[in-house]
C-alpha cells in the first residue's frame, strides 16, 4: 500500500483540488481518499463558519462517501475516480482518538491518499506534498510544523505575490529549499509533472 498525504499552509489554498486531481490523474492507483477536518466549538475548521459537523457525543466521527455529484469535498474524491472515500472529524488536538479507526478502515486497501497536516504525527506516508500560496498570509501551525518533512512543494503562482515575498510572516522555506517545487495557476492545480513525480516517487506501475 502507498500512502499520500497532501497538507497546505492554510485553508483554501487547494489541498482538496490536489487531492481530486490526482486521483483523476492517477485512476490506476484505486485510491481511497480520506479528509481530515479538525474543528472548535461549533466552528468547522474547513471555513471557519458555524456548522453541525461536529459528532455531539463523541469527540470523533468517521463517515464513508456515497454520493458522486461533487457537492462535498469527499464527493468531489469519488467524482474524480476514488474507489472509497472517508471524512474523519475530530476536535481540536483530539485527532489521536481517531486514529486506531481510521488505521482499521484503511487496512487492506492498494492505496490512501489524505488531505491533512496533522496526520504526520500519527503516520509516515510514502509521500508527502504541501500547497502554499503567497498571497494568503494565515500559516498553520501544522504546516509550520511538518513543512521540512515535504518530499515536494506546490506554490501559486501569483501575480502579486512571489515566494521570496509571502503574506505570510515569519515563515523560511529554508527546510524545503532542496526540494523539488511545482508552480500551478489555477485552474489547474495538477501539472503533467506533479502526475509524474508522485508516480515515480511511489514507483507503482500502472
Amino acid at each position: 500500500m502507498a500512502l499520500v498525504v497532501i497538507g497546505g499552509h492554510s485553508r483554501s489554498v487547494g489541498k482538496t483540488s490536489v487531492v481530486a486531481g490526482l486521483i483523476s490523474a492517477l485512476r490506476e492507483f484505486q485510491w481511497m481518499a480520506v479528509k481530515i477536518t479538525q474543528y472548535g466549538h461549533g466552528v468547522c475548521s474547513a471555513n471557519g463558519e458555524p456548522c453541525d459537523c461536529a459528532p455531539g457525543d463523541h469527540s470523533w466521527a468517521i463517515s464513508e462517501e456515497h454520493d458522486r455529484s461533487g457537492q462535498s469535498d469527499t464527493s468531489r474524491f469519488l467524482l474524480a475516480g476514488a474507489k472509497r472515500a472517508l471524512w474523519v472529524r475530530t476536535e481540536q488536538g483530539r485527532l489521536a482518538e481517531a486514529m486506531p479507526a481510521l488505521r482499521s478502515k484503511v487496512e487492506g486497501t492498494r492505496n490512501v491518499i489524505i488531505e491533512s497536516n496533522s496526520v504526520l504525527k500519527f503516520l509516515r506516508p510514502d509521500l508527502y506534498l504541501t500547497v502554499l500560496d503567497p498571497a494568503t498570509a494565515d500559516f498553520k501551525n501544522s504546516a509550520r510544523e511538518f513543512l521540512d518533512r515535504a518530499n515536494a512543494v506546490i506554490i501559486h503562482r501569483s501575480a502579486h505575490r512571489a515566494p521570496d515575498d509571502a503574506a505570510w510572516e515569519s515563515v523560511s522555506l529554508k527546510p524545503v529549499a532542496d526540494r523539488p517545487v511545482f508552480f500551478i495557476a489555477p485552474p489547474p492545480y495538477v501539472t503533467p509533472e506533479i502526475t509524474d513525480f508522485v508516480r515515480s516517487s511511489l514507483r507503482i506501475p500502472a
